[in-house]
């Protein structure tokens, strides 16, 4: 499937993307689209095709399988992302990471700051970055707001796992990847992380490849 022409008006590059069924194709960095602030959401899509470029990230991050896409992951350049986590994991896993189920939720223009001076550093990964994951040190807590897909403010306090989805989404919007706040050091294949790095916090990986995690 061809990726949408950047030149046409936003509403017929959703149109361009939406003529297949269909997971949509996931941008790779690489692209420039990847790397451009995104647009402001006012109004560019109907309503009814809002809501079926929405139905089509959620296809999109329920096929790769992710927790989160951002617009710009499908290579629209404009200001939405969707995110949602079964967080199927083991209870160590839960308790450490404060991985906890969050039901799909679209966020439209958001924004986020951090919430305190705590911080939580873990392995990242990234649908556009296949392949590798490397250690993201974030903001442990986050106020998130922006609007839903129905134009209602959302003005929110995220923690733990789900603090890290919004915030991994949230830059893709201001053309950030996870690898600029990445510990490069840290960065690791996913067949090394299977082999070494599997445990459920990376103080081993820190040792092992030499890098510092925050206090």
């Amino acid at each position: 499937m061809a990726l949408p022409n950047h030149r046409a008006p936003l509403a017929e590059q959703v149109e361009q993307l939406l003529a297949t069924e269909g997971p949509l194709p996931i941008v790779a960095a690489g692209d420039p689209v990847l790397r451009r602030p995104t647009e402001r959401f006012d109004g560019q899509l109907e309503p009814a095709l809002l809501a079926r470029f929405v139905e089509s990230l959620r296809i999109t991050m329920h096929a790769a399988p992710g927790v989160g896409v951002a617009a710009p992951q499908v290579g629209v350049s404009l200001r939405i992302a969707v995110i949602e986590d079964p967080a199927p994991v083991p209870e160590e896993v839960r308790l450490l990471r404060g991985r906890v189920p969050q039901p799909f939720r679209v966020l439209v223009n958001p924004s986020y700051e951090g919430v305190g001076d705590g911080r939580a550093a873990f392995f990242e990964g990234c649908l556009s970055v296949p392949g590798y994951q490397a250690v993201v040190a974030r903001h442990a807590e986050v106020r998130l707001t922006g609007e839903d897909e129905h134009g209602h403010a959302v003005d929110e306090v995220f923690s733990g796992w789900p603090a890290r989805i919004v915030q991994h989404e949230t830059d893709h919007l201001d053309g950030v990847l996870y690898l600029d706040r990445a510990e490069l050091r840290s960065l690791s294949s996913d067949q090394a992380m299977a082999e070494h790095w599997a445990q459920p916090a990376p103080d081993g990986a820190a040792r092992a490849l030499g890098f510092t995690l925050p206090e």
